[in-house]
């Protein structure tokens, strides 16, 4: 329980951070990316603004949402820009190339001629490897078309991007690494907690068991010297109950402190049988109807003695809470794809409809209405509780379903084939 508890809480540890990194590099990221498409577009509104051509003096800041560079005449050096305006009347086009060294006057002809195709005042085109924003203007007679090289602005932006990317992992690797190594003290008092926990219930077990032996040797005296009374009877079954709660305290400690169960690959149909033809009389006693339907040949991966242990508890929980002159049905069959094991324990409970199924494998947890059905049979909460453990000690799956007035308990567990 532990261990899985720590494996827990490096886990979600792990993801907090790893949540909070990429909120961090993607809001950055996004940011950079806006500022760098508002940058392209700024650029443009001032080259198209002035027919291509720099402008004389400096350019006033346009109020945005992010701040932009104070834009000049040097300032604007830096950007690889070229413009064509073209004449409607006599179709002369006059072009500007003095900011670009990768583009020819005729390459510039063909993109102005493509864009003019487009029917759009701005937009992105592709030529060469190279992304070119434009902007076209239409200013009296002219048309003004300006390309702007966007590389410069967006190569800055994905180098934050990547940037941010590596440093987050390193992050993420550098704390996973330090909360492997000291997780163990991080929950060192729940670490102690429980093995105080653990402790406690096994030596109260062996504690309690010597005064119920006592309590036990005295009412069987008793019964010989004056015979079988009332109150001999109820001391012996209150014995027997707190003998049995006292075990089942003790093998859920058990249980809890193995770090791994021993697993080797069983024949499940043979155990099943077995705890069946050992249960079909304590149930037919009861006044109950049995039935099982086991196919042979299944194996598991799974602990022998856990397992029997696993079966008992579910037939025992049945009849317990099995109607009166109800029935009892336990199913061992192949999932429908043939990889899983099913293991059913169904009984009837007319009246199971409102209760919340959910809750049965916590342990202590008793519903009034629903699971006490008499003060002889009334349970301890802690059978279905030791069931679930014991499933996922297994590697598989425990649920309780509940249709037309029974309820069934379904542990799913992965086949194994059996070496011949």
């Amino acid at each position: 329980m532990i261990r899985h508890f720590r494996k827990q809480f490096i886990a979600f540890s792990t993801c907090a951070l790893l949540l909070v990194i990429v909120t961090i590099v993607g809001s950055i990221s996004s940011i950079t990316y806006f500022r760098a498409h508002q940058e392209v577009n700024s650029v443009l509104q001032i080259l198209s603004n002035n027919e291509g051509e720099m402008p004389a003096r400096m350019i006033p800041n346009q109020p945005q949402l992010f701040s932009q560079p104070h834009f000049t005449r040097e300032s604007l050096y830096q950007y690889r820009y070229f413009s064509a305006t073209f004449n409607r009347q006599n179709k002369r086009m006059t072009i500007q190339d003095d900011h670009i060294l990768s583009v020819t006057p005729g390459e510039i002809q063909k993109l102005t001629q493509r864009v003019l195709k487009r029917q759009r005042t701005q937009g992105r085109i592709f030529y060469k490897q190279t992304v070119y924003a434009y902007r076209v203007k239409n200013n009296g007679g002219k048309t003004n078309v300006v390309f702007l090289d966007e590389s410069l602005m967006l190569t800055k932006a994905r180098e934050v991007t990547y940037l941010g990317i590596f440093l987050g992992t390193i992050s993420l690797l550098l704390y996973t690494v330090v909360l492997v190594l000291f997780s163990n003290s991080a929950i060192r008092p729940i670490i102690q907690a429980e093995k105080r926990q653990k402790e406690f219930i096994t030596n109260a077990g062996h504690e309690l068991k010597t005064p119920l032996s006592v309590i036990s040797a005295n009412t069987e005296m008793q019964e010989l010297l004056n015979g079988e009374n009332d109150l001999t009877k109820s001391t012996k079954e209150q014995v027997g109950r707190l003998t049995k709660l006292i075990n089942y305290f003790v093998s859920l400690a058990r249980l809890q402190e193995q770090p791994q169960m021993t697993l080797s690959v069983i024949d499940a149909s043979q155990i099943t049988n077995q705890v069946a033809d050992n249960f079909k009389n304590v149930i037919l006693q009861d006044g109950k109807h049995f039935k099982k339907s086991v196919t042979s040949g299944l194996a598991v991966r799974a602990n022998e003695h856990y397992f029997y242990e696993l079966v008992s508890i579910l037939l025992d929980n049945a009849n317990k809470y099995c109607d009166p002159h109800g029935d009892v049905f336990l199913n061992l069959k192949l999932g429908k794809r043939k990889k899983n094991v099913i293991l059913s324990v169904t009984n009837s409970f007319v009246d199971g409809k409102d209760v919340d199924y959910n809750r049965f494998f916590e342990r202590f947890y008793r519903e009034d209405k629903a699971r006490t059905v008499s003060k002889k049979k009334s349970g301890y909460g802690i059978g279905l509780s030791m069931a679930q453990s014991i499933v996922k000690s297994f590697g598989g799956q425990i649920k309780a379903r509940y249709s037309n007035g029974k309820i069934s308990f379904i542990v799913t567990i992965k086949r194994q084939i059996k070496n011949k």
